[in-house]
């Protein structure tokens, strides 16, 4: 009989990989007494102090919920040269802290102690406070106000941009109170504001409030109207454009 055509042919033994033998493969044992297992992210499963889970839970919903130009102003800050600069302008005028105050009260003392004559000339330092700030802008004394823009409650800042303006006061909106707090020797402060500046530095604070005041009082008609947030979840957002999709193919069926 002639040999059969079409058969299977013969599969090519698989050749072994060569191995070293000084290297021995030992396989890692995970039982109980063995090895370690590998570290895995249970970042999913920590469950999150209180704090922490509200300021999440509070940063969503502000971007889920529809946000009212008032508020949604304060998540338009500086930008960071802008802000680099003033802080540097801000830390010249930092007041004393309570060592330098005590220090220098005993100066005095000792000075009157001796029946000297002690000239006392008021400082120009930053002036914070959110009543005496206020006071500061409804009397006009106030140059520049800069506002933080993680107040809570919020409600305690969101009049001062419409106050700032309607005084014609340039103010601006910068990141962090504790970043503010830091210049005034306060572990958070909500407002700060400068009255008046030295003479060299009058050149420099000059600049910087005219790139506030094109900033944020020369924008204040078109910030007062923007409103915020209505930016769903990825998975919403799926849906919807998998709808859309859905709608354009049965409106063009129709049309055919």
């Amino acid at each position: 009989m002639a040999p059969k055509r079409g058969g299977k042919a013969p599969v090519p033994a698989k050749k072994k990989p060569v191995t070293n033998p000084l290297f021995e493969k030992r396989p890692k044992q995970f039982g109980i007494g063995g090895a370690l297992p590998p570290k895995k992210d249970l970042h999913r499963f920590v469950k999150w102090p209180k704090v922490v889970r509200i300021q999440r839970q509070r940063r969503i919903l502000k971007q889920r919920l529809k946000v009212p130009p008032a508020l949604h102003q304060f998540t338009r800050t500086l930008d960071k040269n802008l802000a680099t600069n003033l802080f540097k302008m801000l830390l010249k005028y930092r007041p004393e802290d309570k060592a330098a105050k005590k220090e220098r009260l005993l100066k005095r003392a000792q000075a009157e102690a001796e029946g000297k004559t002690v000239e006392a000339k008021k400082p120009i330092v930053v002036k914070y406070g959110l009543n005496h700030v206020t006071y500061l802008i409804e009397q006009s004394k106030a140059q520049l106000v800069v506002i933080a823009h993680d107040v809570d409650p919020i409600e305690l800042v969101v009049w001062l941009p419409a106050l700032c303006r309607k005084m014609e006061v340039p103010y601006c909106i910068v990141k962090g109170k504790s970043r503010l707090g830091s210049i005034v020797h306060k572990k958070t402060a909500s407002v700060l504001c400068l009255t008046t500046v030295k003479n060299e530095d009058k050149l420099e604070f000059s600049k910087i409030l005219e790139a506030i005041k094109a900033n944020f009082n020369d924008k204040f008609d078109e910030v007062r109207k923007k409103w915020g947030g209505g930016v769903m979840g990825s998975k919403s957002q799926a849906k919807t454009k998998a709808r859309e999709r859905l709608i354009a193919k049965e409106a063009a069926q129709r049309l055919t």
